[in-house]
């Protein structure tokens, strides 16, 4: 009989977004008039159509994949060149920013990658993860079997926690100790913060002088207003020895449905070897995504591309200007109804302080069975995340209206 990874016992009873589908399933089978009336802000799933130019681009992808003399087979794994440097071009040194087109890998999303890096990391790094956190981080390293049990919290041993509260801006203080790995996710999901310039340089300065590599996830970079945040890691001094980034056009394409994102390795960052020696980390994760990934397909990189033409840019630049619209919205009807927010100004989503005395997941439930609206409880986050909640921006401009009404009427 085959053995088990049985580090996948080690992860708790599910997984933050099964189980709510788990309790909006109980729900909606017990409450069928309630459930006609259900608004969904609780995953981050967008909702509104792919853009015209992305459209155009796949049906002539698709009609190319009709004619024999241009059909395609199998593709280069690590990303067609006219979308590396359509990337390369627009998102980096169109910005100022030193990314070459061979240093950036087309894969099927930034949540698969942010799981996968770890595949070219050996066993014994010291990880640190923000507390709250995009659970993928966390569960991935237990898979990965580079933890110990979880405590009464939910607390693994093995990781390093970093706190983010309202008091630091939620964002992590410096370790005063070294660490391999630290995950660092700007814009943040969940709570909408973001790095300031000085912040960031910060990190590259402490990641520089202890061998850290930062893996930095910036799926949202799209949806910064402030031209003085940083959209890139990349653009602080000294970040290409010392960074890995993620990109997804799940967000600013609406690709959720479609699947392609973007990691970025620059050739010169270094790992160690167990006999002290060191050697780049880009030819590993090329070696690993050529033998595990047979490349994202012709006709949504082609629809990817289509993003960096004029149109495409005008027609993204809507859609982020859509969703923040319904940011600003979420944002004052917390804040009308008394409850303390952050977020939603450079972010999609908006993080609340629960009422004095409600726990997350008992605003889950307030929010559920009295206004029928799905948000996020943000203990799912991490302990640090008790006492909050999180609303997605992604939605109709009509559901987060009514979503807006409801909260207003959920308070009175």
């Amino acid at each position: 009989m085959a053995y088990l990874n049985e580090n996948y016992l080690k992860l708790k009873a599910g997984y933050l977004f099964p189980e709510i589908a788990r309790r909006v399933k109980a729900f909606t089978e017990a409450n069928p008039e309630a459930a006609k009336r259900l608004i969904r802000c609780g995953i981050g799933d967008v909702t509104e159509a792919l853009p015209e130019a992305v459209r155009a681009a796949m049906h002539k992808a698709v009609d190319e994949m009709g004619d024999r003399s241009s059909f395609r087979g199998y593709g280069p794994e690590q990303g067609y060149d006219f979308l590396r440097n359509a990337i390369a071009n627009n998102d980096y040194k169109a910005r100022g920013i030193q990314v070459d087109a061979d240093e950036i890998f087309i894969s099927d999303g930034s949540k698969c990658d942010t799981g996968n890096i770890l595949d070219i990391f050996g066993c014994g790094n010291k990880i640190a993860i923000t507390d709250p956190v995009y659970p993928v981080y966390v569960d991935t390293n237990v898979m990965a079997g580079n933890t110990g049990e979880a405590d009464d919290a939910g607390a693994y041993a093995g990781l390093h926690y970093l706190k983010c509260t309202p008091e630091n801006g939620f964002v992590p203080e410096i370790p005063s100790e070294p660490v391999d790995l630290v995950y660092l996710c700007y814009p943040n999901n969940p709570t909408g913060a973001t790095a300031t310039r000085a912040q960031l340089e910060a990190w590259v300065k402490y990641a520089k002088a202890n061998g850290t590599i930062i893996l930095y996830d910036a799926a949202y970079e799209a949806f910064i207003q402030d031209p003085e945040v940083p959209r890139s890691i990349f653009e602080i001094e000294g970040a290409r020895d010392c960074a890995i980034e993620f990109r997804s056009f799940s967000k600013n394409g609406g690709f959720t449905g479609v699947r392609c994102a973007i990691v970025v390795i620059p050739k010169g960052l270094m790992g160690k070897k167990k006999d002290g020696t060191t050697m780049a980390v880009h030819p590993l994760w090329s070696r690993r995504h050529s033998t595990k990934f047979n490349g994202v397909s012709y006709i949504v990189q082609r629809g990817a591309e289509a993003i960096y033409s004029e149109e495409g840019k005008a027609q993204v630049a809507a859609l982020i200007e859509h969703y923040m619209g319904n940011a600003k919205l979420l944002v004052e009807a917390c804040k009308n109804a008394g409850l303390q927010v952050f977020g939603g100004v450079n972010a999609p989503y908006v993080w609340v302080g629960c009422p004095a005395g409600v726990t997350s997941w008992q605003m889950f439930d307030k929010m559920l069975n009295e206004a029928n609206v799905v948000i996020t409880p943000g203990s799912g986050f991490g302990s640090a995340g008790e006492g909050f909640f999180r609303i997605s921006a992604f939605n109709s401009r009509a559901n987060v209206e009514e979503v807006c009404k409801r909260i207003a009427a959920l308070q009175a």
